[in-house]
């Protein structure tokens, strides 16, 4: 029986503008109507998620991990399941799904029709898949233009990284969590609901998208170029073994400043400190494989 699928193509992501012209063709031929929605801002995908709701079975996006985090009030409010076309710089949230890079691969999953229940992660009134950050990330997201993301893909990450480093400085923070207060010196702190984020580092090495807890760091160290040093244990998600990493698995996090700190979410500034964490348990479902058994 044929479907019917709201698509969405992000054509200023990095490989979004090449997949617009044939996408439409490849869902049709796999039995999916494409019905096509040009999005123009951030608040206008959810919006024509929710104006098409009662016309379609589920909802396509082609494009990176801030178009499908654009996309997540929507998905949340309908209950309609998400295919995901990776196409922006760093994929992370299909990385975790373990969605195939190319785009065949990715519509066959959607069309075979295998869902996954996932977690949504919540800071203040915003909604993140992957991770949302104080610190070194926000200024990371203002060093990395769209001309560079497109230019070098995840190269961009460790280009606008050896800038941002740099020029680093650690502020104060105080850190709640379950049963416990710490005041710290911090060059980050970033709490993960998926496994992946920034281009393939792991928010720790065992979290699980599905597993109803977000993982937190903080990065104590007394000099950044330490990071260097840490840096692969950062891809293998184990830097929690390192004395200068604050390590804290919960179900809720709060993160107070002494003045108003911008908070990065799933690469995009969507609100400031105070931050409130919490987690919506398997809130929306996404055409994926079923997760490896450890």
């Amino acid at each position: 029986m044929t479907s019917t699928a709201l698509l969405v193509v992000n054509t200023k992501s990095r490989s979004g503008e090449r997949l617009c012209a044939n996408l439409g063709d490849l869902l049709h031929a796999r039995g999916i109507d494409p019905l096509h929605a040009q999005c123009e801002s951030r608040d206008a995908l959810p919006q024509a998620i929710l104006d098409n709701a009662g016309k379609i079975d589920c909802v396509v996006i082609a494009g990176g991990d801030g178009t499908l985090n654009a996309a997540a009030p929507g998905l949340l409010r309908t209950g309609l399941p998400l295919g995901i076309v990776p196409a922006g710089t760093a994929n992370d949230l299909a990385r975790t799904l373990g969605i195939p890079d190319d785009p065949a691969g990715a519509l066959d999953l959607i069309a075979q029709g295998q869902e996954r229940r996932i977690d949504v992660g919540r800071v203040n009134d915003q909604l993140f898949f992957n991770v949302a950050s104080i610190g070194l990330s926000v200024a990371l997201a203002h060093a990395m233009s769209p001309e560079t993301k497109r230019r070098f893909g995840r190269l961009s990450y460790s280009l606008a990284a050896l800038r941002v480093i740099s020029r680093a400085r650690p502020f104060s923070a105080v850190i709640a969590s379950e049963g416990d207060v710490a005041r710290v010196k911090t060059f980050q702190v970033a709490v993960g609901n998926g496994r992946y984020y920034g281009g393939g580092n792991a928010v720790e090495k065992s979290a699980e998208i599905d597993d109803g807890s977000l993982d937190l760091y903080s990065l104590e160290m007394d000099k950044v170029w330490k990071l260097a040093w840490m840096a692969p244990s950062f891809r293998a998600g184990e830097h929690g073994a390192f004395r200068e990493v604050r390590a804290v698995s919960g179900r809720t996090f709060e993160i107070h400043t002494s003045r108003p700190r911008r908070v990065n979410a799933d690469g995009e500034i969507l609100t400031t400190t105070p931050a409130k964490f919490s987690i919506v348990p398997k809130a929306i479902r996404v055409f994926a494989p079923a997760p490896v058994a450890p």
